[in-house]
């Protein structure tokens, strides 16, 4: 590398640091304001413990979210300064290529993918499920609580000829009532087992099924046992009885992965809320190079006005990148829709924007 890539490469990364160091800060007063009151109901709830349990999770989180932004706004700040002062004019009349002149801005791009990538498959989902039960704990409403708390009405495909229906199942107390399980040897039924209630025992992952009924069907007759209490096992816990996408969000990619594979073979029907989670984990780093191209073609030029002209062009086009994209995650979670291309329509979009100004540039 030469000294004028080094200079580029660690201006960058300072001012996409110092970004980030203001956006966070931000964030975190915004969230104090909007909870201080759910925090102060709690007197038991100190000060150390909000920021170890829910204050550093949420730092992870928003640094994480806010790398695209900062890493967009620090190479239009960076750019439109080098303009500014003609050092870009310098650089161009010594025969330096605009391709040749993105080459450290990439090198650093690279960088913030990598890490993004880490960030998002590994840390921020095992960070999320701590804050998440932090907020469940202290911050949401009983009615929100209450929302995770009872299901009705559940069917569940545990193998290829065994399906379990459950009409309530209480998730804190692990109970359940009217639960049945049916195996089928093709089309034909072979054994129903019937209980008033079903518990979950996580000690021994058991399930202890009371009031119970199972009648088991032979060619030429059939048979009819019950009791008053069984303990057996069953593939399943109570959490996989919850159809949540905010589960996703704490499920580290491999674990996610698993569970969306496991619930394609027990039927469950859209999971697209799921895929959405999963694909976008590597969509959104992977714009950290899209959104340079962009950055560094609008302030490539120097312009009447300064940098103020190419930051409000820059935060527009930032703006429409996040509008397209909350759009494309809502449309993406629908049922029978490929949720692998409308998370990825953004990327696509702003990519063939990004190849445009690349393109006008170089002339």
């Amino acid at each position: 590398m030469k000294i004028i890539d080094w200079y580029i490469l660690k201006r960058f990364l300072v001012t996409f640091l110092f970004t980030l160091l203001i956006l966070i800060p931000i964030a975190i007063a915004i969230d104090i304001s909007e909870k201080i009151d759910n925090f102060l109901e709690h007197a038991n709830l100190g000060f150390y413990q909000i920021v170890d349990e829910y204050y550093t999770n949420f730092i992870i989180y928003y640094a994480n979210t806010f790398m695209p932004l900062a890493l967009f706004i620090a190479v239009i700040l960076f750019t439109s300064k080098l303009s500014n002062n003609t050092e870009i004019i310098a650089i161009t009349n010594a025969k330096v290529s605009f391709t040749r002149f993105l080459y450290p801005y990439f090198l650093g791009a690279t960088l913030i993918t990598v890490i993004s990538l880490v960030m998002n498959h590994f840390v921020v989902p095992s960070s999320s499920k701590e804050r998440k039960k932090f907020e469940k704990e202290y911050i949401k409403n009983r009615a929100q609580k209450n929302e995770l708390k009872h299901v009705s009405d559940f069917s569940l495909q545990l193998t290829d000829s065994t399906y379990v229906f459950i009409r309530s199942f209480d998730t804190e107390r692990k109970t359940g009532y009217d639960f049945t399980s049916e195996v089928y040897d093709g089309l034909k039924l072979k054994s129903k087992l019937a209980s008033r209630t079903i518990t979950y025992n996580e000690k021994d992952s058991t399930f202890s099924l009371t009031d119970w009924r199972e009648r088991k069907i032979f060619k030429n007759r059939d048979s009819i046992f019950s009791g008053n209490k069984i303990d057996t096992v069953f593939n399943f816990t109570p959490r996989d009885l919850i159809y949540k996408s905010a589960f996703a969000q704490e499920m580290p990619s491999g674990e996610l992965i698993d569970y969306i594979n496991i619930s394609k073979k027990r039927g469950v029907k859209n999971l697209n809320a799921y895929l959405v989670e999963l694909y976008k984990r590597t969509s959104m780093p992977i714009a950290s190079y899209i959104l340079t191209i962009i950055a560094v073609a609008l302030a490539f030029r120097k312009r009447r006005g300064g940098t103020g002209v190419n930051l409000a062009l820059g935060i527009g086009i930032m703006f429409l990148y996040v509008f397209l994209m909350k759009i494309a995650e809502v449309l993406g979670a629908v049922a029978g829709v490929n949720s692998f291309i409308y998370v990825w329509i953004p990327n696509i979009v702003f990519g063939c924007l990004a190849v445009y100004l690349y393109l006008n540039a170089r002339k």
